[in-house]
């Protein structure tokens, strides 16, 4: 059995920058994979239409200016393609390669506190000890399958899109079944409509939609980028969630109508997250405010649609427009004015079952040759829950997290001694332009074992004191937020999670800024919400 200082569970991005870092602290680190290949959600994630819906150039590492000099992005909202190469120049360029074990999956974790240390074990059989577990599994690691009799027994091709083949996937001259319409069918069904003989798409829930706007990155505008990089990145340091997008100071009901829509329309037409992140500051509290936006919105979803009927089923019921995360799409509505192309709302029609040539309907029999599972992942928690961790006196992460998460600002747990959860939950990394998030999740934990070894402490714990007050802050925060009272993978309520009815918010929703800001106290007061051995 192998010992190390400190073993990372995840070669995404925050696992390959946390390697980068503790290797320059010195330690003994080694990084586990349950893929292939380095990449995480990019590696697993390869459905045709995966992309950015961040700036790409906002999306990059910003630690190293080399790397940000050298490296040319394509396009403004860069496909999976292209991320994944990236993250493997950048395992190339620091060689991380050699302290990553691939196609290795942790199944269990227990600390053992009389020798401080966590006993890992592998799917393979193997082990290791290390005394600092770094999680870094990410948010999205976890898929989901609708719970529908009879899926084993379709004949035809199957596949999930967070477990998508390596090998080329082809579409033309087939009918095609995709399930969900969430963010990542929204990227996805426009692409098979372009081959496919004929597309359904099984609707359960749909959601408000904005333009991605995508387009080549030129040579002026790769001079500019190059140029702004650091206005850029300060931007998004001090944006609230990560992103180029500042909220604008306004409310919206203190407007006209003409005032406002002429707002909306101009965030409507252009690139990104603006519609969302950068809109008045009452829209995401206020639900009169939110009520202008969303029927702003849907009313651009008529316009571009051309049967009502199909319109108006693509217009979301339950929820405002910004309550759940906003996909960004392009040409997905214009999709469904294809002939080729059918809507199923399975509120009106269910399926009962899927059968060995299709999808059974309470209507009818929908013959496939593919049905294409876009159902989502057991978002930030899932992760959690397929390894079996436990801290002190045997107690399971799971069972300490059954009644909803509580930690110490989204990063440890009391009860669980050296654990560290980046990009977990109650963190701003999981509300925010990821990689903005992450590296300060990665500094952070890499500034207190700094700490830690300049001052020979082996262990590191947070108070269940700290730990109260922050849970009650992180909900305290989200209180007025109208996300909050909407069922969707950020209050853990998800319709492809049969079961779990309780409500608890697993963001952090007061902001990157505020968020760094609480752990840097916690570093300057001497992580005075720690207790050392």
């Amino acid at each position: 059995m192998q010992d190390f200082d400190a073993l990372i569970i995840g070669a995404g991005v925050s696992g390959l920058y946390q390697l980068h870092c503790l290797r320059a602290l010195g330690l003994r680190t080694r990084v586990v994979e349950r893929a292939s290949d380095i990449g995480g959600t990019w590696y697993r994630n390869r459905y045709p239409g995966a992309r950015f819906d961040s700036e790409s150039y906002s999306y990059a590492y910003s630690f190293s200016p080399e790397l940000l000099a050298e490296w040319n992005w394509s396009e403004h909202f860069a496909a999976q393609p292209e991320t994944l190469r990236y993250l493997q120049h950048v395992a190339e360029r620091f060689d991380l390669r050699r302290d990553i074990d691939f196609e290795r999956e942790v199944v269990a974790a227990h600390y053992d506190d009389d020798d401080q240390i966590w006993e890992v074990a592998f799917a393979d059989g193997g082990g290791a000890r290390t005394r600092y577990l770094i999680s870094a599994m990410g948010p999205f690691s976890s898929p989901t399958m609708p719970d529908i009799r009879g899926i084993e027994n379709f004949a035809g091709e199957a596949h999930h899109t967070a477990n998508w083949p390596h090998e080329p996937v082809s579409f033309a001259g087939k009918r095609v079944g995709v399930i969900g319409s969430g963010a990542t069918a929204v990227q996805l069904i426009p692409e098979v409509a372009k081959t496919a003989r004929h597309l359904t798409v099984f609707q359960r829930n749909p959601n408000w939609c904005a333009p991605l706007l995508n387009s080549p990155i030129n040579d002026a505008d790769q001079a500019r980028i190059k140029a702004d990089y650091d206005a850029i990145l300060a931007l998004c340091r001090e944006s609230y969630t990560g992103f180029m997008h500042v909220s604008d100071r306004r409310n919206a009901l203190d407007l006209s109508a003409e005032e406002r829509d002429a707002v909306y329309e101009k965030l409507y037409n252009e690139p990104g997250f603006g519609i969302w992140m950068g809109n008045f500051r009452d829209v995401l509290v206020d639900e009169a405010a939110n009520a202008t936006l969303s029927e702003f919105v849907a009313n651009k979803i008529r316009a571009r649609v051309n049967d009502p009927v199909i319109a108006e089923k693509l217009i979301p019921r339950n929820h405002g427009f910004g309550t759940r995360r906003v996909p960004l799409e392009t040409n997905y509505y214009e999709t469904y004015n294809e002939p080729h192309v059918r809507l199923v709302d399975l509120n009106d029609t269910p399926i009962e079952r899927i059968t060995a040539h299709g999808i059974r309907t309470s209507a009818e029999q929908h013959d496939l040759d593919c049905i294409v599972y876009a159902t989502g992942f057991n978002a930030v928690l899932g992760g959690f829950e397929h390894v079996e961790i436990r801290g002190r006196d045997g107690c399971t992460l799971k069972d300490k997290w059954a009644n909803g998460p509580r930690t110490l600002l989204g990063l440890t747990v009391p009860g669980f001694p050296n654990l560290f959860t980046l990009v977990g939950p109650h963190n701003a990394a999981t509300f925010c332009n990821m990689p903005r998030c992450i590296e300060q999740n990665v500094e952070w934990v890499t500034d207190l074992l700094r700490h830690m070894r300049d001052h020979g402490l082996a262990a590191v714990e947070a108070s269940a004191v700290a730990e109260a007050e922050w849970t009650t802050h992180v909900h305290e925060s989200a209180e007025r937020m109208l996300l909050t009272k909407v069922d969707s993978w950020f209050t853990a309520i998800n319709s492809n999670l049969p079961g779990r009815q309780d409500r608890h918010f697993l963001l952090y929703a007061a902001g990157l800024p505020t968020y760094r800001r609480k752990c840097d106290e916690q570093a300057e007061s001497g992580y005075a919400g720690f207790t050392f051995s």
